[in-house]
């Protein structure tokens, strides 16, 4: 018998890592996360990643899909298209401590991108991630699994449940700011039916699907750098949220770093489908 249950209440992917997320009902889950999720990253000429960390007006990327291609607008852009199949040729592209080959989209994204961004001195590509390259989960959170993960900080999933940002908010409006909605924390999946921060003890979330059983293993709390601190509708920075969260979630087991949400990886279940609305069963860590 599961240790507890609930809904999957909320998904989102983010098909550019670091631009904004699109909120969907349902998704193929592959070895490395949710269908397009992270699939596409935004280097410089060096062919280093960039987030909102640099250019916080990202968040205005804006993507939407189709069966065929991706699409990206953005204020006083034209919306850019870019095929599945694109022509692509390979480009050396770094992720954190990672280097491995990706696919360059091409010059005409290349320059939908400097135009937008326009950061003298830079300019940008579009990179896809490439389906011969592989880039592995720390296995110091991992274990014995080869957990993939895309152009993700780390991870295939990330795992919130809804009372932690209600809680969040409560504690942010007491000081007088306004409440936050889910999109400041990016996740993957939102539980419904646990209580706040309880995705902290967690080891393993259950879905009972059609097609048989998904099982995820959430292995590492997310340590939170300075993006929800960026409003994803207005792209201004501002210090209430990471400093509302400083006030009472600091973990010592994450060296007392501040977080927000359980990062996951797939044990089982890639190529079956998630669903809003759809149960789960979930464990505690022993």
């Amino acid at each position: 018998m599961a240790d507890c249950t609930g809904v999957i209440s909320q998904m989102f992917i983010y098909p550019v890592k670091s631009c904004a997320g699109i909120e969907i009902s349902e998704a193929t889950l592959t070895p490395a996360g949710l269908t397009h999720d992270r699939e596409w990253l935004i280097v410089d000429q060096d062919g280093q990643f960039l987030t909102q960390r640099q250019i916080p007006h990202m968040v205005w990327i804006t993507p939407r899909l189709t069966s065929e291609a991706l699409y990206l607008s953005a204020p006083g852009q034209t919306e850019l298209r870019v095929a599945f199949d694109q022509k692509s040729t390979p480009r050396q592209v770094t992720i954190w401590r990672d280097t491995l080959m990706g696919d360059d989209m091409g010059d005409e994204a290349a320059a939908w991108l400097d135009t937008f961004l326009a950061v003298p001195g830079k300019q940008y590509r579009l990179i896809r991630f490439s389906p011969t390259a592989s880039r592995i989960s720390s296995r110091e959170w991992t274990g014995d699994i080869a957990a993939h993960n895309m152009f993700s900080d780390g991870f295939a999933l990330l795992v919130v449940t809804q009372r932690s940002l209600d809680v969040f908010n409560e504690r942010l409006m007491e000081r007088g700011f306004d409440a936050v909605d889910m999109l400041r924390f990016r996740p993957n999946l939102v539980l419904e039916g646990l209580d706040a921060h309880s995705e902290d003890e967690l080891s393993e979330l259950l879905l009972h699907t059609e097609q048989g059983v998904i099982d995820l293993k959430l292995v590492k709390p997310c340590p939170r750098c300075p993006i929800p601190n960026i409003d994803p509708y207005t792209a201004t920075s501002s210090p209430e949220v990471m400093d509302t969260l400083a006030s009472y979630r600091r973990l010592d087991r994450m060296n007392d770093a501040i977080c927000f949400g359980m990062n996951a990886i797939v044990q089982d279940g890639a190529g079956r489908t998630i669903r809003v609305g759809q149960p789960f069963e979930a464990n505690l860590a022993v």
